[in-house]
């Protein structure tokens, strides 16, 4: 992990936001997307100096006013605020013990009895490496016979990365693969070793095709979308997906898979249906 993950961040939310955003004109001769650095620093109110300090990690203990007027002028959702929030005391130290306790992977009998009523749809429980902890009866049937549940405990950035199985089950894998580095990303940049340690364990075992991802993945991975998946039953499903974080200090969240389309729809009746994985199997 690099030692600047507070300016990397902010950064890649300045080339994010469109010009026609913030009502600035696009221009002809822009060579960055985004905005450029001195239009971010008139936006927020502070200098382009001090800007540049935060962007090359030369001033990593920015006020609560500064990390306010920034993150008005770069349009940061809520997650993201809370994730600059928590960059900056790590940067300082300030968090470091939060990275120092090992991943939790105890679900709470009141998320396990949710996931109960969620049935039969696909549902499952992560912690901040990708681990599932919890699943539905539904993701067994979706996910278990390309064999993304084999670890113990499976782990989906491992499975993407490292099983040669992952780029058929995953049409869109490019996309996919984006989005496990940038989960892996953002908890190794809040300092926790373990993430850190399962970054450098697929750096060795998938090399580019992950290394290349997680360098360039400052910013936070996406919490809903759409995912299309090949199932040797169900046939191609188009699933949305939403990514809900748990209270708590463990490090979980919910995700839940929900039909995009009417093929997707009866392809999950047909999977909900007594013995038709094993029958398929």
């Amino acid at each position: 992990m690099g030692d600047n993950e507070l300016g990397l961040f902010l950064r890649s939310r300045r080339e994010a936001v469109a010009p026609a955003d913030v009502g600035l004109p696009d221009g002809t001769r822009r060579r960055t997307p985004g905005l450029r650095r001195a239009e971010l620093a008139t936006l927020a109110g502070v200098s382009v100096e001090y800007l540049t300090r935060l962007e090359q990690g030369r001033d990593r203990r920015p006020s609560a006013e500064i990390l306010a007027v920034l993150a008005d002028a770069l349009r940061l959702s809520a997650d993201e605020r809370i994730h600059l929030h928590r960059l900056v005391k790590a940067g300082s130290g300030a968090g470091a013990c939060l990275g120092s306790a090992p991943p939790a992977r105890a679900v709470r009998p009141t998320v396990r009895a949710l996931l109960d009523r969620l049935e039969p749809a696909p549902a499952l429980v992560v912690n901040q490496l990708g681990e599932v902890l919890a699943r539905t009866a539904g993701f067994e049937a979706l996910a278990g016979p390309a064999g993304v549940l084999e670890g113990r405990p499976p782990n989906l950035a491992r499975y993407v990365f490292t099983d040669a199985r992952a780029r058929g089950v995953f049409p869109d894998w490019e996309s996919v693969a984006d989005e496990r580095a940038a989960d892996l990303r953002a908890a190794a940049s809040l300092g926790d070793p373990y993430a850190a340690a399962l970054a450098d364990e697929l750096a060795v075992t998938a090399g580019a095709r992950f290394t290349d991802r997680f360098t360039a993945s400052a910013a936070l991975p996406c919490r809903t979308g759409v995912e299309r998946w090949a199932h040797p039953v169900a046939g191609e499903l188009l699933l949305a997906y939403e990514s809900l974080e748990l209270p708590g200090a463990e490090e979980q969240r919910l995700v839940v898979y929900l039909p995009a389309d009417d093929a997707a729809s009866a392809g999950l009746d047909l999977l909900s249906r007594p013995g038709q994985v094993a029958l398929h199997g």
